[in-house]
């Protein structure tokens, strides 16, 4: 019999579910306000933040399958809060914008954000999030150092 595997020592089991908890938190604030899955949410900050982008960077970016950023896209469209403009030189590239309204939509879910984050630092005491960040640059830094050849 195999020796026992202690799952809550095990930090990609730990970095998930704590990912998930406070996803699925903050996603209770803004689906409450503006009806909108996850998924709309990543896109919405991933174009918010960067200004325009191609679906494969905002897949790349917000680590969503090309299937799932084109059903966002498809859906934050049909809200107005997105538009599309087809690469000149590629045609089968489209560049991704938010809208006037989306701007706005952004702005708004930006500042759930803020208050969100602002919630979570009372909860865990001074100075926690900035060793979480910290902790979680590190875990970055290390594994994307190794996938370089």
């Amino acid at each position: 019999m195999p020796p026992p595997f202690d799952l809550e020592s095990f930090l990609p089991y730990r970095l998930n579910r704590a990912a998930e908890l406070i996803s699925l938190s903050f996603a209770r604030e803004y689906k409450q306000r503006y009806q909108m899955t996850r998924p709309e949410w990543r896109t919405l900050a991933a174009l918010g933040s960067a200004g325009r982008m191609t679906a494969t960077e905002v897949g790349a970016h917000s680590n969503m399958h090309k299937t799932k950023v084109s059903r966002t896209v498809a859906a934050l469209a049909g809200r107005r809060w997105l538009k599309r403009r087809e690469n000149e030189s590629d045609r089968r590239v489209e560049h991704l914008e938010l809208t006037a309204a989306g701007l706005r939509a952004y702005g708004e879910i930006a500042d759930l954000a803020r208050t969100y984050q602002a919630s979570l630092e009372a909860a865990l005491g001074s100075g926690a999030i900035e060793r979480i960040e910290a902790g979680l640059a590190e875990v970055e830094r290390a594994l994307l150092e190794k996938r370089r050849p």
